[in-house]
């Protein structure tokens, strides 16, 4: 009777586990943890290329100041660029 009752319960429960990893895998499911994982995958390269342009800058500048050629302060501003005459850009 235990037995019967154990086997029972352990078919009910694999029952419902199998259901919920179903649904899980519905599509409009999916396509919204796809979608969520885009626009974090989207947030992590925009915070990778700031850092690398950050890094970039700063160690340019380090380059600059060793090298003697000055600084590149000023020579963006925002997304239009002014090109520094002295070195070509």
């Amino acid at each position: 009777m235990i037995r019967r009752l154990f086997y029972m319960s352990l078919g009910a429960f694999v029952t419902v586990w199998t259901m919920r990893k179903l649904q899980s895998l519905r599509p409009d499911h999916v396509a919204r943890r796809t979608a969520d994982r885009a626009v974090t995958l989207a947030d992590q390269l925009r915070d990778f290329a700031g850092e690398v342009r950050r890094l970039s800058a700063s160690r340019e500048t380090e380059l600059r100041a060793e090298f003697g050629l000055g600084t590149v302060a000023g020579t963006t501003t925002g997304k239009n660029r002014i090109y520094d005459v002295k070195d070509g850009r």
